[in-house]
């Protein structure tokens, strides 16, 4: 083997147990910063709302989600909770849990959201507790158990 032929085949398998072990030890997860994915973890698509401000009429909202909302996929359905319960608040209300459709916004505002339409401070009527879960493509409320309220009403 010549010279050059002994250095490329060196570089190369230098070159390879470097990948191995990356990959063995997970350093390759980690050398470039991977977007926040749409898809649901194995334990399920969560959103939380960390902060509650008043503007102008409405609320501004600050989410928390372990995915990346998206209209057209997963994304948020915020709601009043004292109007409407989360098994009402998605398309299949009737058709999966017997109960009668509410009304809700869907939007993929992200981290940040000012209450509108079904969310509305002017549509709450009396009620002060402002809620949030993930929806699929199709408005259903992807897990009934997964959802989170607040109360509002020192903003209000």
């Amino acid at each position: 083997m010549s010279p050059t032929n002994t250095a490329r085949t060196y570089l190369r398998t230098a070159i390879c147990v470097q990948l191995l072990a990356a990959l063995l030890t997970g350093v390759g997860h980690t050398l470039a910063a991977e977007p926040m994915a749409n898809a649901c973890p194995v334990d399920g698509c969560d959103v939380k709302i960390l902060e509650v401000k008043r503007s102008g009429d409405e609320l501004a909202l600050t989410f928390k989600a372990n995915f990346k909302p998206d209209v057209s996929k997963n994304h948020f359905h915020v709601w009043w909770a004292e109007n409407f319960t989360v098994k009402q608040v998605g398309r299949n209300a009737m058709t999966v849990h017997g109960v009668e459709k509410g009304k809700w916004h869907r939007h993929d505002d992200y981290p940040n959201y000012v209450t509108t339409g079904a969310a509305s401070t002017s549509v709450r009527g009396d009620a002060v507790t402002v809620c949030v879960s993930a929806a699929d493509r199709n408005h259903n409320i992807l897990d009934v158990s997964i959802y989170h309220c607040v109360d509002a009403s020192r903003h209000l």
